[in-house]
Protein backbone atom coordinates (compact mmCIF):
# COMPACT_ATOMS: atom_id res chain seq x y z
CA UNK A 1 0.00 0.00 0.00
CA UNK A 2 1.03 3.69 -0.41
CA UNK A 3 0.41 5.42 2.46
CA UNK A 4 0.88 8.90 3.16
CA UNK A 5 1.56 9.45 6.94
CA UNK A 6 1.20 13.30 8.60
CA UNK A 7 3.72 13.77 11.73
CA UNK A 8 6.24 10.58 11.12
CA UNK A 9 8.81 11.73 13.16
CA UNK A 10 6.99 11.67 16.71
CA UNK A 11 6.83 9.55 19.40
CA UNK A 12 3.93 7.63 17.98
CA UNK A 13 4.16 8.36 14.36
CA UNK A 14 8.22 6.97 14.58
CA UNK A 15 6.94 3.55 15.68
CA UNK A 16 4.25 3.70 12.88
CA UNK A 17 6.25 4.35 10.30
CA UNK A 18 8.50 1.69 11.88
CA UNK A 19 5.60 -0.74 12.01
CA UNK A 20 4.85 0.02 7.97
CA UNK A 21 7.97 -0.37 6.46
CA UNK A 22 8.83 -4.06 8.14
CA UNK A 23 5.37 -4.69 6.66
CA UNK A 24 6.45 -3.84 2.92
CA UNK A 25 4.46 -0.94 2.27
CA UNK A 26 5.38 2.23 0.66
CA UNK A 27 5.34 5.69 3.20
CA UNK A 28 5.46 9.12 2.21
CA UNK A 29 6.80 10.60 5.62
CA UNK A 30 5.38 14.07 6.10
CA UNK A 31 7.04 16.09 9.21
CA UNK A 32 7.64 19.60 9.95
CA UNK A 33 11.02 18.77 10.37
CA UNK A 34 11.91 15.85 8.24
CA UNK A 35 15.84 15.79 8.37
CA UNK A 36 15.47 12.75 11.53
CA UNK A 37 13.66 10.84 9.37
CA UNK A 38 14.51 7.57 8.35
CA UNK A 39 16.44 7.17 4.80
CA UNK A 40 15.89 3.99 3.28
CA UNK A 41 14.22 2.44 0.88
CA UNK A 42 10.39 2.12 0.58
CA UNK A 43 10.02 6.07 2.88
CA UNK A 44 9.42 9.23 0.88
CA UNK A 45 10.46 12.13 3.75
CA UNK A 46 8.84 15.47 2.96
CA UNK A 47 8.31 18.44 4.67
CA UNK A 48 4.69 19.69 5.24
CA UNK A 49 2.59 21.44 7.38
CA UNK A 50 -1.52 21.04 8.84
CA UNK A 51 -0.87 24.81 9.06
CA UNK A 52 -0.76 25.17 5.29
CA UNK A 53 -3.66 22.67 4.35
CA UNK A 54 -3.90 23.52 0.63
CA UNK A 55 -0.06 22.48 0.52
CA UNK A 56 -0.44 19.44 2.46
CA UNK A 57 -3.27 18.14 0.46
CA UNK A 58 -0.76 18.33 -2.36
CA UNK A 59 1.44 16.38 -0.55
CA UNK A 60 -1.14 13.66 0.53
CA UNK A 61 -2.81 13.13 -3.25
CA UNK A 62 -2.25 9.93 -5.04
CA UNK A 63 -2.02 8.05 -1.73
CA UNK A 64 -3.93 4.56 -1.20
CA UNK A 65 -4.22 6.09 2.88
CA UNK A 66 -3.78 8.84 4.91
CA UNK A 67 -2.50 8.35 8.42
CA UNK A 68 -2.30 11.23 11.12
CA UNK A 69 0.07 10.90 14.23
CA UNK A 70 -0.15 14.68 14.90
CA UNK A 71 -0.40 16.37 17.93
CA UNK A 72 -3.73 17.90 19.48
CA UNK A 73 -2.72 21.69 18.81
CA UNK A 74 -5.76 23.66 19.70
CA UNK A 75 -7.71 24.66 16.35
CA UNK A 76 -5.26 22.80 14.17
CA UNK A 77 -8.45 19.57 13.50
CA UNK A 78 -10.86 21.79 11.06
CA UNK A 79 -7.23 21.92 9.67
CA UNK A 80 -6.24 18.99 9.17
CA UNK A 81 -9.69 17.54 7.71
CA UNK A 82 -9.53 20.21 5.12
CA UNK A 83 -5.77 18.58 3.83
CA UNK A 84 -7.57 15.46 3.83
CA UNK A 85 -10.69 16.03 2.25
CA UNK A 86 -8.72 18.53 -0.28
CA UNK A 87 -6.78 15.19 -1.57
CA UNK A 88 -9.39 13.60 -2.90
CA UNK A 89 -8.15 10.53 -0.56
CA UNK A 90 -10.89 8.75 1.01
CA UNK A 91 -9.33 6.33 3.56
CA UNK A 92 -8.02 8.21 6.71
CA UNK A 93 -6.72 6.42 10.00
CA UNK A 94 -5.72 8.88 12.78
CA UNK A 95 -4.18 8.58 16.15
CA UNK A 96 -7.01 9.59 18.38
CA UNK A 97 -6.85 10.82 21.72
CA UNK A 98 -8.18 8.99 25.27
CA UNK A 99 -9.75 11.91 27.03
CA UNK A 100 -13.52 10.79 25.47
CA UNK A 101 -13.27 7.51 26.47
CA UNK A 102 -16.08 6.36 29.08
CA UNK A 103 -14.40 5.05 32.20
CA UNK A 104 -16.61 2.37 34.34
CA UNK A 105 -18.54 4.97 36.34
CA UNK A 106 -19.80 6.48 33.05
CA UNK A 107 -17.33 9.53 33.48
CA UNK A 108 -15.50 10.34 30.88
CA UNK A 109 -11.31 10.59 30.65
CA UNK A 110 -10.89 13.64 30.44
CA UNK A 111 -12.93 14.48 33.57
CA UNK A 112 -10.79 13.29 36.09
CA UNK A 113 -9.62 15.85 38.27
CA UNK A 114 -6.13 14.84 38.44
CA UNK A 115 -5.69 15.55 34.79
CA UNK A 116 -3.49 18.50 34.53
CA UNK A 117 -4.71 21.48 33.25
CA UNK A 118 -2.34 22.04 30.77
CA UNK A 119 -2.89 18.89 29.36
CA UNK A 120 -6.71 19.66 28.59
CA UNK A 121 -6.27 22.01 25.47
CA UNK A 122 -4.68 18.71 23.60
CA UNK A 123 -7.03 17.07 25.34
CA UNK A 124 -10.28 18.80 24.47
CA UNK A 125 -8.84 18.77 21.11
CA UNK A 126 -9.06 15.63 20.44
CA UNK A 127 -12.58 15.08 21.22
CA UNK A 128 -13.06 18.14 18.69
CA UNK A 129 -11.53 16.00 16.10
CA UNK A 130 -13.52 12.89 16.92
CA UNK A 131 -16.67 15.24 16.81
CA UNK A 132 -15.77 16.64 13.78
CA UNK A 133 -15.23 13.04 11.96
CA UNK A 134 -18.11 11.76 12.63
CA UNK A 135 -20.60 14.51 11.28
CA UNK A 136 -18.14 13.58 7.99
CA UNK A 137 -19.73 12.47 4.95
CA UNK A 138 -16.72 12.41 2.84
CA UNK A 139 -14.17 10.01 4.49
CA UNK A 140 -13.93 6.74 5.77
CA UNK A 141 -12.63 7.26 8.55
CA UNK A 142 -10.73 5.50 11.56
CA UNK A 143 -10.20 7.28 15.04
CA UNK A 144 -8.09 5.23 17.13
CA UNK A 145 -7.63 6.10 21.12
CA UNK A 146 -4.88 4.92 22.76
CA UNK A 147 -4.91 3.73 26.43
CA UNK A 148 -4.97 6.48 29.15
CA UNK A 149 -1.43 5.90 29.33
CA UNK A 150 1.13 5.49 26.32
CA UNK A 151 4.57 5.49 26.69
CA UNK A 152 8.09 3.40 25.89
CA UNK A 153 7.03 -0.64 26.64
CA UNK A 154 7.76 -4.20 25.12
CA UNK A 155 6.48 -5.03 21.67
CA UNK A 156 4.19 -7.89 23.19
CA UNK A 157 1.83 -8.49 20.18
CA UNK A 158 -0.51 -9.50 22.80
CA UNK A 159 -4.02 -6.35 23.89
CA UNK A 160 -7.65 -6.25 23.66
CA UNK A 161 -9.35 -3.76 21.66
CA UNK A 162 -12.59 -1.92 22.97
CA UNK A 163 -14.73 0.54 21.15
CA UNK A 164 -16.02 3.85 23.04
CA UNK A 165 -15.13 2.29 26.66
CA UNK A 166 -12.00 2.84 28.27
CA UNK A 167 -9.32 -0.86 28.41
CA UNK A 168 -8.26 -1.40 32.16
CA UNK A 169 -6.33 -4.25 33.06
CA UNK A 170 -5.96 -6.36 35.79
CA UNK A 171 -3.68 -4.38 37.46
CA UNK A 172 -6.39 -1.05 37.87
CA UNK A 173 -4.61 0.35 35.09
CA UNK A 174 -5.08 1.32 31.38
CA UNK A 175 -1.95 1.14 29.46
CA UNK A 176 -0.57 0.32 26.29
CA UNK A 177 3.32 0.48 24.65
CA UNK A 178 3.90 2.78 21.58
CA UNK A 179 4.74 -0.41 19.77
CA UNK A 180 2.08 -2.46 20.82
CA UNK A 181 -0.10 0.74 19.38
CA UNK A 182 1.89 0.53 16.19
CA UNK A 183 1.17 -3.04 15.76
CA UNK A 184 -2.79 -2.34 16.23
CA UNK A 185 -2.66 0.15 14.03
CA UNK A 186 -1.65 -1.08 11.14
CA UNK A 187 -3.70 -3.77 11.22
CA UNK A 188 -6.40 -1.03 10.87
CA UNK A 189 -4.59 0.71 7.92
CA UNK A 190 -4.19 -2.90 6.52
CA UNK A 191 -8.04 -4.90 7.50
CA UNK A 192 -10.28 -1.93 7.28
CA UNK A 193 -12.46 -3.21 10.85
CA UNK A 194 -13.40 0.00 12.12
CA UNK A 195 -14.74 2.28 9.19
CA UNK A 196 -16.43 5.06 10.16
CA UNK A 197 -15.78 4.37 13.99
CA UNK A 198 -13.99 4.79 16.32
CA UNK A 199 -11.88 2.32 18.50
CA UNK A 200 -9.09 1.52 21.44
CA UNK A 201 -6.61 -0.14 23.09
CA UNK A 202 -5.13 -1.45 26.25
CA UNK A 203 -3.57 -4.33 27.82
Amino acid sequence: MKVALIGASGKIGGRILAELLQRGHAVTAIARHPQGLPAQARVQAVQGDINHPEALSGLLRGHDLIASSAPFVPGISALLLQAVRGSGVKRFVVVGGAGTLRKADGSLVKDDPHIPKEWLPAINEGGELLKLLRADQQLDWTFFSPAALIGPGERTGKFRLGGDDLIVGADGKSSISYDDYAIAFVDEVEQSRHVRRRFTIGY
